[in-house]
């Protein structure tokens, strides 16, 4: 018990150590050379990255300067396993803010020099969550949840792992896994803002939307810097415009952006709230802005659907284009952009390669609720309705109630002549969310009015057929998805095959075909320490290509 607990220990002296630094200004002094003077003392934002993990949120002057001095301090100690994990925190963190996925293979090369200093079965937890939080950015979901799940194994109190685990169950589409780690979490550190703001994600996710709110906004008042501020606003303008509030949530972005004048993702955000308002122009500019700050594949196809919508095709078909670039981009520095692409694809380019695309991601274990949205749509598109309309029940049963979901399972409930549940859903995506898109929105009132209202007598059919979950899925045909997605959210079988090398890494996260059951949560934490050593990840390029 003593050996396994002793990550757990250390982080805990650390952080009791850096709070007194803080505290006291004592200088905290770390490994020394035999040959000369002992090596700087770690700043402030190295103390908080040992303290807080992989997830700790810093602005990008604290980034640079962390790295900065995390480089010098290496040069003079190149065996320093922790002075590497920071390292590699640092880039993963300064290439999440800033948009730039170079800095991931930077992230990556530095984190496996902490795991050659020492392995993860030696307790090297910090470089192993390392690469779980670098996998999650990735969109690798399933090596992500490897990686954090053989932390959790040795050292199940160690809270750091809880946070990266959520993320990577949320992706995979593993809900109560994700709400059995946030409760673990609660327990191991309560009310925290990494906490508050991972328990608002949770509750978003299960379609509590005022309880995710309220936690949101206690990450907010509880934010001890810029960056954590500026991510909880974020967080709360995001939750503001999925309930059709685009007036607030262009306040929380604003108000986000006057903290951290470039996030990214509130420049996109106030975008889209500002189209919805009518501010066209606006919403162009701080488009462009969010594309030239980090370009993401998804800020382009917003900008294209916008201007498709004023009827400027030129315009829109530049950043379709620029979709397709960007994606390529990202996939050579290992990241996925599948997801954005094929809903691209689906609407505006071939509904089968989208199908294709999707399917592929569905046979890594990546059936989030979106996932589900995405492919059910494409399915539609490819000429599939009754396919289609399997998964985007499947999206909307967890809980997360999503306007565009919604218009997407009227549709095809429309197009199969199930006009009750159409009419419901159709108008249920408008009440949520009247401005869900600039494109959708004007052909999503058409349909209702096309439908009209209930003949007299009652409903026949309100809900249609349900999503049976012991039922097949439909058959491979052009990149369909094979039978082994039926299941729900049932609770993750543990791996019985053991394997990976001595560090204890999860293996090559391009080539390994996930287990059954990836998508389903662990039973307990004893099943991860019975399903041998993790598996060993790559820098090569995601499947579903």
């Amino acid at each position: 018990m003593k050996k396994r607990y002793a990550p757990l220990a250390r982080n805990a002296v650390i952080a009791s150590l850096a709070a007194g630094a803080v505290a006291t200004g004592i200088v905290l002094v770390g490994p020394g050379r035999d040959d000369g003077p002992p090596l700087p003392a770690p700043g402030p934002a190295a103390r908080t990255v040992l303290a807080e993990g992989p997830g700790a949120a810093l602005s990008a002057a604290e980034l640079s300067a962390l790295i900065a001095a995390q480089e010098h301090r290496l040069a003079g100690n190149p065996g320093d396993h922790l002075s590497w994990a920071v390292l590699g925190s640092a880039y993963l963190a300064q290439g999440a803010l800033l948009g730039d996925r170079t800095d991931f293979r930077r992230a990556e090369k530095a984190l496996r020099r902490s795991l050659e200093a020492l392995p993860g079965e030696k307790g090297n937890a910090d470089a192993q969550l390392g690469m779980a939080a670098l996998a999650n950015a990735r969109r690798d979901f399933a090596t992500a949840r490897r990686w954090a799940e053989s932390v959790r194994a040795r050292s199940p109190e160690q809270w750091t792992a809880y946070p990266v685990l959520i993320d990577a169950y949320s992706g995979l589409g593993s809900y109560g896994a994700a709400a059995k780690a946030l409760q673990t979490l609660e327990e191991l550190r309560p009310r925290t803002v990494q906490t508050l703001m991972r328990a608002s994600q949770v509750h978003r996710d299960n379609g509590r939307q005022e309880d995710a709110e309220a936690l949101a906004d206690e990450a907010s008042s509880r934010s001890g810097g810029k960056a954590e501020r500026s991510a909880a606003l974020h967080r709360l303008g995001e939750l503001a415009w999925e309930r059709g509030e685009p007036k607030q949530a262009a306040a929380y972005f604003d108000t986000a952006l006057r903290l951290e004048p470039g996030h990214h993702p509130s420049l996109a955000g106030r975008g889209r709230a500002s189209a919805a308002l009518g501010r066209t122009d606006d919403a162009l500019r701080d488009y462009g802005a969010a594309i030239e700050r980090a370009p993401m594949p998804e800020y382009a196809l917003r900008a294209g659907e916008l201007y498709e919508s004023l009827g400027m095709a030129g315009e829109a078909r530049a950043f379709y284009e620029k979709v397709r670039r960007l994606t390529a981009k990202a996939r050579k520095y290992g990241v996925s952009e599948e997801l954005t692409l094929a809903r691209y694809e689906a609407d505006h380019g071939l509904a089968k390669a989208a199908v294709q695309r999707l399917a592929q991601e569905w046979k890594r274990g990546h059936r989030s609720a979106h996932v589900s949205d995405a492919l059910g749509w494409a399915l539609y598109r490819a000429g599939r309705a009754q396919e289609g309309l399997k998964y985007l029940k499947r999206a909307t049963t967890p809980g997360l109630r999503s306007a565009l979901s919604l218009y997407h399972q009227g549709e095809i409930e429309r197009a199969l002549g199930q006009d009750g549940p159409a009419r419901r859903h159709l108008r249920e995506a408008l009440r949520l969310n009247p401005y869900f898109s600039p494109l959708l929105v004007p052909r999503a009132k058409r349909a209702v009015s096309v439908l009209g209202n209930p003949p007299p007598g009652g409903p026949v059919d309100v809900e249609g057929e349900p999503w049976a979950t012991d039922e097949d899925l439909p058959p491979e045909d052009d990149g369909a998805p094979d039978d082994d997605g039926a299941a729900d959210d049932r609770e993750e079988r543990p791996s019985r095959r053991p394997g990976g090398d001595a560090s204890g890494e999860p293996r090559d996260s391009g080539t390994a075909r996930p287990r059954d059951g990836d998508s389903r949560a662990p039973r307990d934490p004893q099943a991860s320490r019975r399903a041998g050593s993790p598996r060993e990840t790559h820098d090569g390029e995601p499947s579903g290509t």
